[in-house]
């Protein structure tokens, strides 16, 4: 007999369709030509997904190229107005094709960001200043973009004399029109784009959205409204032929403008729109139902209180906070019957602290290109994880240590393992290194860049052949990471009575005695004075590294001021030594947090 709860495979393929890689419908579900209010906003938030947690390099010229084709639009719409005799519905028939090139071509503009960063940040899934980062950038690309084509206008020979004194007419008008009624203009303009947006994310076909971006752009200048990026184009048109100054333009033509869009955009139609969708829009919106919204605080503060922004999918089905009294060690994992090791090695350190907990979490991603997994789908996965996460428990038992297993099911694999670490408020992460890790799904994009350099935790990383802490090489030159390393290597020692041996590499003959006096002023600050210590005066590190190598069977090795996540992450991490090794390697890492400069300029 068939299993009645079997899925047919041609449903499955139909689902497959109906749905994009991050859950948003693809077709509605009442008529399928046509989608409910509730389904708009789910695409809408999906999309908003991609935005939010997009690098700011991608969203600045992406925005850049925004910002030069609005210089498409102005240049048309002199064009028309010059060659019409300023008739004011021929000269505006060419006016959209710059936001049609923005719109349909996946380009940004601040208009549009108006509606989906906006809809993730009513939701608290998003925070105001990951918002406004948003919106800054994106500003920055589309003026940047917007004062080279205004640039190009006015010094490459594009207009011709009878247009280049219509452009700077059209923006001496808009100069000379009065604050708030500039205001109550860009308003409704602002009202029609977010509209646009929404309405596209209503539209199934390139044609239909063609169509709509045409007809609701041609409303702008038909109606003698103002859009901001335009504005900002003819301002500095203007000033570039002397006729205007910088900061007089911006204050009375630019800056009431852009508050105008802003306001129509986001009150008019966004706060409209969110509130017409139903109260269950919270569970659409994360395709699973589960409420893990940012806190208020984090919410209004982001990255300094906190969270920024929650993933679109959701990593785990409820926060899980443990006693602050015990010490949590996670271990991520991907393949539960091939990383017992790994689970070894957390029990190792876990067994020398008597409030210590190991988490291994086991990290199941979607399948690139999918839908995900269906509810159905999701259980069998976390029925069968927990049965191979049980037998892992054996581990645990023969170190005598607390025992807490969980299943993740993501899309972002890499990002999840720090929101999971987060919500356990892990003190350190025991993870593993290779080929097809946890890092290996992700996209060394700005987001991850982010996450590496701002580490919650302590990370040790596991280089895995074999794992053998007996004999320990804890090559040192002194900082934290490598204090931390110190007390790893302690700590194996005091478990499993392992030899240390210290080695420090200094740079020739003359340097050996400091060498050896720092070597032994470092053992005796972390209670190492019984470990053999070796000074190495070659000034070659890695060579030193290998040499002492081949009499070890694990060799701890504390990230360099670079970081070593980071450059996991990027594939940058030049340690050929670690791959010509036969040993394993375990590499340490601090949890950091970086100051105010380090958050405003992205530097470590």
């Amino acid at each position: 007999m068939s299993d009645p709860d079997a899925q047919d495979p041609e449903e499955s393929v139909r689902e497959a369709v109906e749905r994009s890689r991050s859950g948003a419908p693809a077709v509605g579900s009442v008529v399928r030509d046509r989608f409910s209010s509730d389904e708009v906003f789910q695409r809408i938030v999906a999309a908003a997904d991609e935005e939010i947690t997009a690098g700011s390099r991608e969203l600045f010229f992406s925005a850049l190229a925004g910002g030069f084709a609005i210089t498409i639009t102005f240049m048309l719409y002199v064009s028309m107005k010059t060659s019409t005799g300023s008739d004011p519905i021929l000269s505006a028939l060419l006016y959209p094709l710059g936001f049609i090139y923005i719109i349909i071509g996946g380009y940004q503009l601040y208009t549009e960001n108006t509606l989906p960063p906006v809809a993730l940040t009513l939701e608290r899934l998003a925070s105001i200043p990951a918002l406004l980062r948003n919106w800054i950038v994106v500003l920055a690309g589309n003026f940047t973009g917007g004062a080279m084509g205004a640039a190009a206008l006015a010094f490459g020979g594009v207009l011709s004399a009878d247009a280049g004194m219509v452009a700077a007419g059209i923006a001496q008008e808009g100069v000379a029109t009065a604050w708030w009624s500039l205001f109550s203009k860009a308003a409704f303009a602002g009202l029609i784009v977010a509209g646009v947006v929404w309405v596209e994310y209503a539209a199934r076909d390139t044609i239909s959205r063609l169509v709509v971006v045409y007809l609701a752009f041609l409303a702008i200048p038909l109606g003698g409204l103002y859009h901001s990026v335009v504005s900002f184009t003819e301002m500095i048109y203007l000033v570039l032929l002397g006729d205007l100054a910088v900061t007089v333009g911006l204050v009375e033509f630019v800056l009431p403008v852009l508050l105008g869009n802003t306001v129509g955009g986001v009150v008019l139609v966004t706060v409209v729109n969110y509130f017409q969708t139903t109260e269950e829009r919270l569970a659409s919106a994360r395709f699973e139902g589960a409420e893990r919204q940012l806190s208020v605080s984090e919410w209004l503060l982001g990255g300094l209180a906190g969270r920024s922004y929650v993933p679109l999918l959701d990593p785990e089905d409820a926060p899980a906070v443990h006693d602050s009294g015990s010490y949590r060690i996670l271990v991520p994992i991907l393949n539960p019957r091939t990383e017992t090791d790994l689970v070894r090695l957390a029990c190792t350190l876990a067994s020398q602290r008597e409030d210590a907990v190991v988490t291994p979490v086991h990290i199941v991603q979607t399948p690139a290109g999918g839908r995900g997994y269906d509810t159905k789908q999701r259980q069998q996965i976390v029925d069968e994880s927990t049965k191979l996460l049980d037998e892992l428990e054996a581990v645990a038992d023969e170190y005598e240590v607390a025992y807490e297993s969980s299943t993740v099911v993501s899309q972002r694999s890499f990002e999840t393992l720090f929101e999971v670490a987060r919500r356990h408020q892990a003190d350190q992460v025991v993870m593993q290194w290779g080929d097809n890790r946890v890092w290996g799904a992700g996209k060394a994009g700005g987001s991850l860049s982010d996450l590496t350099r701002e580490l919650p935790c302590d990370f040790l990383v596991l280089k895995n052949r074999g794992f053998d802490p007996s004999r320990i090489l804890l090559p040192t030159e002194g900082g934290l990471n490598c204090e931390l390393s110190a007390e790893v290597a302690t700590t194996l020692q005091s478990a499993v009575g392992a030899e240390l041996s210290l080695l420090h590499v200094v740079d020739g003959q003359h340097e050996r005695e400091a060498g050896e006096q720092f070597l032994a002023d470092w053992a005796r600050e972390h209670d190492l004075e019984s470990a053999t210590q070796t000074v190495d005066d070659t000034g070659d590190v890695e060579t030193a590294i290998a040499r002492e190598a081949r009499a070890h069977s694990l060799v701890v090795i504390g990230a360099t001021e670079r970081g070593l996540l980071s450059r996991l992450v990027h594939d940058s991490l030049n340690l050929s030594v670690i791959d010509e090794m036969e040993c394993s390697v375990l590499l340490t890492e601090r949890a950091t947090q970086r100051s105010f400069t380090e958050r405003l300029f992205g530097r470590r």
